[in-house]
């Protein structure tokens, strides 16, 4: 793998509501972990300002751990309305982090926040519904970099690596905090303005819930029933990939199984949270500050993504801008998933694994 300049590289093809997204996912069996045993903590940014001019006086972050501190740090962030167990299923954490494997947990020491907004993390759902501050892209990377430095005490680390949300997150890190890391590792995203069918679907379920009778401005008793079917329809929309949903479905009897199946199954997500979480992509936009990267950054993205379609050409483009950039696409086929298909870490782990051992310590 080229260490600097633009080159693409394509991967040869082998033989609550994010559960919606991940069951598109092909089913591995049901093994023990190989790494140890997680371990979860709090921690509490105070009087934490939001872009917004907003002030929460305390905001609470909380955080998952795989690996003792003592190891090289590895940064891990989730996608959107996601939280640190959507990287600690088998396709992803299975790959990653045993003996032997490219984030073996004996060397690294792993930390995966849950996001504001979501999880056990603060989020509108606590208490303050709509009047919780309307918080951004920026704010959340602004958390994460506080829980880093004041609370672990981390003032470096290997590599960041996001997935989706955590993958637009990252490339602000490697703008904001450029000597922070060594990689930097976007996947399923793009250094460009939220637009297009990205931001298109995004306002769509925003405009579902709000415009909900029972929504109430976020003072609901019950769910507003509008957003499963929202909900629903976004994920079969830009999850799943051509191919493999076409492989479940086959047939209009198996499509309308499929629908009445994700309907049915059990949705525990906030509307409120799930509002706060969509619309902070509102302002992401990365685009004019690439050249700020320092860190090796390794783009990876999937060929049947909808959200971020290489038909596009962004990646061609921008990567020239970044001096130490590379890019891997995944091909799409029937056992990739869109947009998830970057949670089965199978497809890069090994691109991944070279550039850890490739990229030099402390120096970009």
């Amino acid at each position: 793998m080229r260490s600097g300049g633009f080159f693409k590289k394509v991967l040869k093809q082998g033989g609550c509501a994010l559960a919606l997204a991940l069951a598109v996912l092909p089913a591995d069996a049901a093994d023990a972990p190989n790494y140890p045993t997680p371990k979860e903590g709090d921690w509490i940014a105070r009087d934490f300002r939001f872009a917004s001019g907003e002030v929460l006086p305390e905001l609470r972050l909380h955080y998952t751990t795989v690996g003792a501190p003592t190891g090289e740090p590895v940064l891990l962030l989730h996608g959107t309305n996601g939280s640190a167990s959507t990287l600690l299923i088998p396709q992803f954490a299975g790959e990653l982090f045993g003996p032997g494997q490219p984030l073996d947990a004996s060397r690294y020491f792993i930390i995966i926040p849950d996001g504001i907004g979501t999880a056990k993390s603060s989020k509108p759902s606590d208490g303050l519904r709509m009047k919780f501050p309307k918080y951004n892209y920026e704010d959340m990377v602004d958390a994460q970099y506080r829980l880093m430095t004041e609370h672990l005490g981390l003032r470096h680390v290997r590599m960041i690596l996001g997935y989706s949300m955590g993958g637009m997150h990252t490339w602000l890190w490697a703008q904001k905090h450029p000597a922070y890391m060594d990689i930097a590792v976007p996947m399923a995203s793009m250094p460009v303005e939220m637009a297009g069918r990205n931001w298109m679907m995004r306002r769509m379920i925003i405009d579902a819930i709000r415009t909900d009778p029972e929504w109430l401005n976020g003072d609901y008793t019950k769910q507003p029933r509008t957003f499963q079917l929202a909900s629903v329809y976004f994920n079969i929309a830009t999850n799943g990939g051509s191919q493999g949903l076409y492989k479940l479905a086959p047939t209009r009897e198996k499509a309308d199984q499929l629908i009445e199946q994700r309907m049915k199954a059990p949705f525990a997500a906030d509307a409120n949270d799930h509002l706060y979480g969509w619309e902070a992509s509102r302002d992401f936009n990365p685009n004019p500050n690439l050249e700020k990267i320092q860190a090796r950054l390794l783009v990876i993205n999937s060929a049947d993504d909808e959200r971020n379609p290489p038909e596009l050409g962004v990646m061609e483009k921008e990567m020239r801008r970044v001096r130490n950039g590379s890019y891997l696409l995944v091909p799409g086929s029937d056992v990739s998933s869109g947009h998830t298909t970057n949670l089965q870490a199978k497809y890069w782990k090994k691109e991944v694994g070279a550039l850890l051992q490739s990229t030099p310590r402390g120096a970009p």
